[in-house]
């Protein structure tokens, strides 16, 4: 059974769905994520968020006290390309890397209205060859990212793969939206569970953010990539939202493709339910499970033992 507090999620896309057609403007939904969606964390104790400028986009450095200095999380924000920024998911991040124990790179990107794709996806791939060009070696980043982050997440895993370049150690994704063609089964199975992400509302968003171009393009629907080669991947999903079938089909292509794969679907959660980290239990626990399973692939040990490579 769901907790309580994890009510409030479900209470935010209740909100979202009252307002449908209210909220007129891009600045309109920017504003609401910022407020509403943003108070959904807990503020993460000993964890230090520095803005910086990284290839020319906005970004932030989350850097929890005693984090290892030599490993990162490389991390791009949710939001449907139409909200979202590096401050309402300073908090899911700053949780995430204290409990992996490494720090985090949250970076912006245009959204829609701004521009349409590829802009999205040049500014993560600036933004990681300004994290390289750190000295950051690959075999010790981890990508990630939720919702719309995983269009950005696999977009620079086949850019990077296409020129041949170094591939981080392994990836983590949130309630990924992997099909624009929008074919899961789960836009209608859960239709009545998911008040904020109907079929018709996710057209919309798909539509906004490429316009006609092709829905099964590799680069805005990572289901239709080749996944072979790329980095181990762990998903997590919440049972109810009308996304959760993207997430089991594209873990089925990642297997057939070899790519070492672990999905976990959490009961009665809704999208990006791992924003309530430090406050719903769910999300508590979603990312004790990302960090045990990414820690061993860093070289970091498990948590409570001490390092034998901090300065390696």
């Amino acid at each position: 059974m769901a907790s309580i507090e994890s009510e409030a999620n479900r209470n935010h896309y209740a909100v979202i769905a009252a307002n449908a057609g209210k909220l007129t403007s891009p600045q309109a939904i920017i504003d609401h994520n910022d407020i509403h969606w943003t108070a959904l964390t807990g503020e993460p104790r000993g964890v230090d968020f520095i803005e910086i400028d990284a290839g020319g986009m906005p970004a932030m450095w989350v850097v929890p006290k005693g984090a290892d200095e030599q490993r990162v999380l490389f991390y791009a924000h949710g939001g449907g390309f139409i909200g979202g920024s590096i401050y309402t998911h300073r908090k899911l991040v700053g949780h995430l890397a204290k409990a992996v124990g490494c720090r985090a790179l949250l970076y912006d990107y245009p959204l829609a209205h701004q521009a349409k794709h590829p802009a999205q996806l040049e500014a993560a791939i600036s933004a990681w060859n300004w994290l390289v060009d750190q000295g950051f070696d690959p075999g010790r980043i981890v990508i990630a990212g939720d919702s719309c982050g995983a269009v950005l997440t696999y977009g620079v895993l086949q850019r990077l793969r296409a020129q041949g370049r170094p591939l981080p150690v392994a990836t983590l994704v949130i309630s990924g939206w992997f099909d624009m063609a929008l074919t899961a089964a789960s836009y209608q199975t859960n239709r009545e569970k998911d008040p904020a992400f109907a079929k018709e509302a996710v057209d919309w968003l798909a539509a906004n953010f490429i316009g006609d171009a092709d829905r099964r393009d590799p680069e805005v629907s990572p289901l239709y990539a080749d996944l072979s080669g790329f980095p181990p991947v762990f998903l997590q999903a919440g049972a109810d939202e009308t996304l959760v079938d993207e997430s089991r089909m594209f873990a089925e292509r990642a297997r057939q493709a070899g790519v070492e794969t672990r999905l976990d679907v959490f009961d009665g959660m809704l999208h990006s339910f791992q924003m309530m980290a430090g406050r719903a239990p769910e999300a508590n626990e979603a990312i004790a499970r990302f960090a045990a399973w990414v820690r061993p692939r860093l070289g970091l040990p498990a948590a409570g033992e001490k390092t034998r490579e901090k300065a390696a």
